[in-house]
């Protein structure tokens, strides 16, 4: 890519010259979507970042943000995508989506201690999504395992509109107390900038451009040399030197070197302190020949981070990185407010400009934009029960994924206290004795079919995932992938995912303290889904959580009855079961309204009342309903434990199909030795229905209006186990 013409003309107006060749490749990338956010930011403001409890610390704009537990006790909260490098090389696409996420904790002084990643293929069926699969994978669990920070959930969805575009989703939670907390904020004049860490080479060039752009045909081979090349040991010293300059106070402000490598790090830490800067580029220690100015400005090679050093600490830093085996350049200072931005080689100046205008200048797009048409009639595929149970309950959408997070380490650290396969997982917080709970993900057949409703539904799915382990949600960090945003259609149902995803985050009383836009995802096959990934954190006391699997009652004889609810079943109440955005309708084809969220005045109360019921003494299992409906829900749950389970509808002639596949969320399945008290604290707020009993069968005996399926667990475990089956 080049500077587009429009934008060429305001940086000369601005600077009253022409750029210089290293000044025009620097505009390009940090002008570019990937960075300025062109097309999304006049959208972003939909999102509110703060809340009344006075827990956001930082909120968006730095490499992550901070969100206190207590006075003491912080926690940092970043995603991005990398998902043009994950199609163009998956291993190391991936692989680096993770380390960098990784370093955008360290820059606030924080230590990681839990990863999720959220990804999304093409048809499962399609042997280059499974390669594209297995190879992002692989780079996720190679990287995350060498550096010891704990994988600890996520999703995986498959969809044929990812088929030229795949999507990687990579969150991370980090933790620090109050004073280690550290900013990009460049601090003061006369300060060393310090790069530390591994050598610049001539890897990722033009990545922030390239992540601005439509995938071609030929992107696998021609777009490779954009790709940035991850060493996970690297990184692992470069978290355990962070620490220790933490430790020792020897860092002023940090900035990770991400998108547009040493010229975008460095250029926003001194644009948000107002300052300049004088950096001397020969200096930047390399491990090419030869490399230019441009080539050192703009590389995104990996493991490397930007630090504001006093003047006396100098030393202390060198030693630092030198302990560490990380190399270490003093690469220039910061200079006064009003001065340039100045870099120069050999002597020659390649760069003089202001700062913020170069991090900050770039005009935003005006896009006109289309609403998407909305499925209104219903043409419901008529199959066999049985044919339809194992048919969804096989699909790779609602297939067990225990294949992928088998290959992660998600127990390094020793504070995972709930593990993947569950609706979020738990982390122990010993500072404070508090549980934390992560769940991540989004559905891209709900998107698709109301991209506005859909991305309601996705927030409200995981504030309940969190809420079903009687955690209390407390904030969250989105990613926003869209297609190309010149295209009207397009870039309506981007603006719908964001409103959609706001409106429901306000309903929670959740801010939104950051997060990350991917535009440009389209390919030979057309544009990606509107896919808003979203990573909630939540809190409870203490670290137990009930399972998502029946448990019984155990006693000294044998093992008793507990009563099975559901919760929040409209259907089953009477409304019409809507099957639209289901993984129903995706196996057989159909059409169908998408079941439409919670009122918004009814969110809070859902989730609060589950929260606490999550915790009483007497409930024993608590599972949400999403993503294949109330059939894969009571599959999932199925142990050793068994259950004998009837659904019927009041009052309406809903098929059995509706009943078992509809996706509505604000749905739980409650195994309780105390319905009564589950009915009473959710009187008034939403429906519970009892449908059965848990036994020590292990077997799922499931009637609907009258039909009645069979299975115990070993086979459906088995039909579950697709994804295993097939890539083993």
């Amino acid at each position: 890519m080049s500077l587009a013409p429009a934008d060429y003309g305001l940086v000369v107006s601005e600077l009253g010259r022409d750029p210089t060749p290293a000044e025009e490749a620097l505009f390009e990338n940090l002008w570019s979507e990937h960075c300025a956010y062109r097309s999304s930011q006049p959208l972003l403001s939909a999102f509110d970042s703060d809340d009344d409890s006075q827990s956001v610390v930082v909120g968006p704009g730095d490499d992550a943000a901070v969100v206190a537990l207590t006075d003491s006790t912080y926690i940092t909260m970043g995603i991005e995508s990398h998902n043009h490098p994950s199609y163009v090389d998956p291993y190391d696409g991936a692989a680096t989506g993770v380390g960098g996420i990784v370093r955008d904790t360290l820059s606030m002084g924080a230590y990681p201690i839990a990863l999720t990643d959220s990804l999304y293929f093409g048809s499962f069926e399609d042997e280059h999504s499974r390669y594209l699969f297995e190879g992002v994978v692989e780079g996720i669990a190679d990287y995350g395992n060498s550096i010891g920070v704990p994988t600890i959930g996520g999703s995986v969805d498959f969809h044929p509109d990812y088929e030229g575009n795949p999507l990687v989703n990579v969150a991370c939670v980090g933790l620090l107390s109050s004073e280690r907390l550290v900013t990009a904020e460049a601090q003061t004049a006369g300060n060393a900038l310090v790069l530390i860490g591994n050598t610049t080479g001539r890897d990722g060039l033009g990545g922030a451009s390239f992540a601005s752009e439509d995938l071609s045909e030929d992107a696998e081979t021609e777009d490779r040399p954009a790709v940035q090349v991850g060493d996970p040991y690297t990184e692992k010293l470069l978290i355990e030197a962070n620490e220790t300059l933490i430790d020792e106070e020897l860092v002023e402000a940090a900035r990770d070197l991400g998108a547009a490598g040493l010229g975008g790090a460095s250029t926003e830490m001194v644009a948000k302190g107002g300052l300049g800067a004088r950096i001397e580029l020969e200096k930047v220690h390399q491990r090419e020949p030869n490399m230019n100015a441009l080539e050192i400005l703009l590389a995104e090679s990996q493991e490397r981070m930007c630090y504001e050093v006093a003047p006396e600490n100098i030393e202390r830093v060198r030693a630092v990185a030198e302990r560490y085996q990380l190399g270490c350049s003093v690469i220039g200072e910061l200079t006064e407010s009003g001065s340039n931005y100045v870099c120069t080689f050999d002597g020659s100046v390649v760069v003089d400009v202001p700062a913020e205008y170069l991090a900050d200048g770039a005009p935003m797009n005006d896009l006109e934009s289309v609403q998407p048409e909305l499925e209104d009639q219903s043409d419901l595929p008529d199959r066999a029960l049985e044919t339809a149970f194992e048919s969804v309950l096989a699909s790779p959408n609602t297939a067990s994924k225990r294949w992928v997070y088998r290959q992660y380490d998600h127990e390094v650290g020793t504070r995972t206290a709930l593990r993947p396969g569950d609706d979020a997982a738990v982390m122990a917080i010993y500072e404070c004795e508090t549980g934390l709970a992560i769940a991540a993900g989004s559905n891209p057949l709900w998107t698709s079919a109301a991209p506005y409703d859909g991305a309601r539904a996705v927030a409200l799915e995981t504030a309940t995932n969190l809420a079903a382990k009687g955690a209390q949600p407390l904030a969250a960090v989105d990613c926003l992938n869209g297609g190309n945003p010149e295209t009207p259609e397009v870039y309506g149902g981007f603006k719908a995912i964001v409103d959609g995803l706001a409106h429901a985050c306000s309903d929670l009383s959740v801010p939104v303290v950051g997060g990350n836009v991917s535009l440009y995802n389209d390919s030979a096959s057309g544009p990606i889904p509107p896919t808003p990934t979203l990573a909630m954190v939540g809190t409870k006391d203490g670290y137990d959580a009930p399972p998502c699997g029946f448990t019984g009652v155990e006693t000294n004889a044998d093992t008793e009855a507990g009563t099975i609810l559901v919760v929040g079943d409209r259907a089953l109440a009477g409304d019409r079961a809507k099957l639209g955005g289901s993984e129903y309708l995706a196996q057989f084809e159909g059409s169908d309204a998408f079941p439409s969220p919670l009122d918004s005045e009814d969110v809070p109360a859902f989730v609060d009342t589950l929260t606490a019921v999550a915790n009483a003494a007497s409930t024993l299992a608590v599972h949400d309903v999403s993503h294949g409906g109330l059939a894969v829900t009571l599959a999932e749950m199925v142990t050793d434990t068994g259950a004998d389970v009837t659904l019927s509808c009041e009052g309406t002639k809903a098929s059995a199909a509706e009943l078992l596949f509809h996706e509505q969320v604000g749905r739980v399945v409650i195994e309780t030795t105390d319905p009564d008290a589950v009915r009473t604290a959710f009187d008034g707020v939403t429906p519970v229905h009892e449908v059965g009993q848990t036994d020590g069968t292990g077997e799922l005996t499931l009637s609907v209006n009258g039909e009645t399926l069979r299975y115990d667990k070993s086979t459906i475990r088995d039909i579950r186990s697709r994804i295993d089956r097939e890539l083993d």
